[in-house]
């Protein structure tokens, strides 16, 4: 995919950095894979990649568009610091979704078909024609990611290396659309390509930053993981937040394009978005039940972990009591304890 990207792009498009860009965050991301790296290697390759974008290609977030004023808000010095912040959090955020098969790939190709409209409605042909085989590649990937029928379970999957690659894309490609005074494209329209990812990353990180955990703390707390304790497929997680992705950001164009409302009103709605979410997770089990009820089933339940509280349900009128499961007990046997 580099190799076309280069052969299309040419030199007006500087692509060699974003190659090296890609190169370093595939190879960190290999070697994560294999010996599990700790999470300040990842962010520095993350930094670093982002840098490279900013000083070498020429990719950074100059302006914020028509903010609370009637004129561009220039970032200044600003502006590298913001645009290496926003590219950490694109990749954080692709990856932090790659926990359910089809996932991560669904939601990065609904945000390259988006961009790719965009690129088309300003007249940007050279980002569009760059966009055509990235999209083609990953449907592809998606054939053999996805589950159908005759394919119970994925058969490739994105690892680190992947999702990296593709959210720095995303990030690489947003800058150039947005950042483009020959071809403008709204800013405000950039976290809205990938709403449900970003706000899921933003609020997890907050919430483990305020619990004393790093913000890389791995738990079940994601999106999808949400989405599959309420009794969703992996399919249905894919193809549905893909699709609300698409909506969302495609809503979002569409209130510049009417003149519904303003780029202020598009950045409000997002942070509005994400505080909702944040009070509807902030009780795991309310949002279980809540995307339970929106399945139109119970949700699965979870097993209880042993040394936590088991509450019975109410029986013959009796009031529930609680209990604690015993401890496990460990018992010798053939091959050792179990």
């Amino acid at each position: 995919m580099l190799a076309t990207l280069l052969v299309l792009g040419g030199n007006q498009m500087s692509l060699l950095p974003f190659a090296v860009s890609a190169l370093i965050l595939i190879v960190v991301g290999l070697v994560d894979d294999v010996v599990d790296l700790r999470w300040w290697w990842r962010i520095l390759s993350h930094v670093v990649a982002a840098l490279i974008m900013v000083y070498w290609g020429g990719v950074r977030v100059e302006y914020v568009g028509l903010l609370f004023s009637d004129t561009p808000v220039v970032l200044g010095v600003w502006s590298v610091p913001l645009t290496v912040f926003a590219t950490v959090g694109i990749i954080n955020a692709v990856n932090m979704a790659d926990g359910a098969d089809g996932l991560a790939g669904s939601l990065c190709l609904a945000a390259l078909v988006m961009l790719g409209m965009a690129a088309l409605y300003a007249g940007n042909d050279l980002l569009f024609g760059l966009l055509v085989p990235m999209l083609a590649a990953i449907v592809a990937f998606l054939a053999f990611n996805l589950r159908f029928p005759w394919q119970r379970r994925a058969r490739v999957f994105l690892s680190n290396a992947g999702s990296t690659f593709l959210g720095f894309t995303i990030a690489w490609l947003a800058f150039r659309l947005t950042q483009n005074a020959a071809h403008p494209v709204s800013p405000a329209l950039a976290p809205w390509l990938l709403a449900p990812p970003v706000i899921d990353c933003l609020v997890l990180i907050v919430r483990r930053i305020k619990l004393g955990r790093s913000p890389f703390h791995g738990d079940r707390d994601h999106m999808h993981h949400l989405l599959l304790d309420a009794g969703f497929t992996p399919n249905q997680i894919a193809l549905g937040l893909a699709a609300l992705s698409l909506a969302l950001g495609l809503a979002a164009a569409l209130v510049l394009k009417t003149d519904v409302g303003t780029e202020t009103h598009l950045v409000g709605g997002f942070i509005a978005l994400t505080l909702g979410y944040y009070w509807l997770t902030s009780r795991r089990a309310r949002a279980v039940a809540i995307f339970a009820r929106l399945r139109g089933g119970r949700r699965i339940p979870t097993p209880v972990p042993v040394g936590e509280p088991l509450v019975l349900p109410r029986v013959a009128g009796r009031r529930a009591r609680s209990h604690r499961r015993p401890a496990q007990r460990r018992v010798a046997g053939r091959g050792g304890a179990s």
